[in-house]
């Protein structure tokens, strides 16, 4: 039985490919299809040469170093800015709650809001970067 198949994309050096199946049941479902997969339930060697034959897949590209440091550098600044919203703007975002910080408190929590605003001009970003901690 011929399987159907559609948005195959290869995911890693491994030849794992990303795609969906049309199930009798279940209509599109997700599959990672698996050279190596002794199972064979969905026969993976006819999808591959589908796949192939359909021209549906190339050979797998992994990325530039340039789009893995830029991926990270996305999850940190994702962070940084979890953190800001979790830990910076319910006491500085909050008038009434900022008037009832004391100064020198206020100034600690301005040097913390600066280092995570700072954390992508450190040396090492996004490989090696060095977290504030907040005020207690």
């Amino acid at each position: 039985m011929k399987i159907l198949y559609r948005n195959a994309k290869y995911i890693n050096a491994d030849g794992w490919i990303d795609c969906e199946i049309q199930h009798p049941r279940h209509n599109w479902i997700p599959y990672t299809l698996d050279p190596n997969d002794t199972d064979m339930d969905i026969d993976n060697n006819e999808l591959l040469a589908d796949m192939i034959a359909a021209g549906d897949v190339a050979p797998y590209v992994p990325p530039t170093e340039a789009e893995v440091e830029e991926a990270l550098a996305e999850e940190i600044r994702h962070e940084r800015n979890y953190r800001l919203s979790r830990d910076v703007d319910p006491i500085a975002g909050n008038v009434l709650a900022w008037e009832d910080v004391p100064p020198q408190d206020q100034a600690r929590w301005r040097v913390y809001r600066r280092a995570l605003l700072d954390l992508p001009v450190q040396a090492g970003f996004p490989r090696n970067i060095n977290w504030p901690t907040p005020p207690a």
